[in-house]
């Protein structure tokens, strides 16, 4: 079955950095556009970042633009976000996720991983 594996969450002071990596099993992952959402307690997931099939293409959340970067390894079936420059309101679970449309909205998105905690401490 489909499996998407998020890691590299983790508690980081504001200002800080981390990568998030999702490895995906079980899928052609070529074929498919990878997300990452976050989502806090009590509120609604939200769109992060999208990265196209081959990798070329990709978008972010405008909150994001220029603090965080998504990128994919089709020969490792992984993704990944590099987040710099963490603030506090960026703590949530953040979740990887596969598409086979080219969307930002949660409902597009046909499989999903567990997710992975990030904390950012003031």
């Amino acid at each position: 079955q489909v499996q998407l594996i998020e890691s590299g969450g983790g508690l980081v002071q504001a200002g800080g950095s981390l990568r998030l990596s999702c490895a995906a099993s079980g899928l052609s992952f070529s074929t498919y556009t990878m997300g990452w959402f976050r989502q806090v307690s009590g509120k609604e997931r939200e769109f992060v970042a999208r990265v196209s099939r081959s990798g070329v293409n990709f978008s972010h959340e405008d909150s994001v633009k220029g603090r965080f970067t998504i990128s994919r390894d089709n020969a490792k079936n992984t993704v990944y976000l590099q987040m710099n420059s963490l603030k506090p309101e960026e703590t949530a679970v953040y979740y990887c996720a596969a598409t086979r449309e080219w969307s930002v909205l949660a409902g597009a998105f046909d499989h999903w991983g567990q997710g992975t905690q990030v904390t950012v401490s003031s």
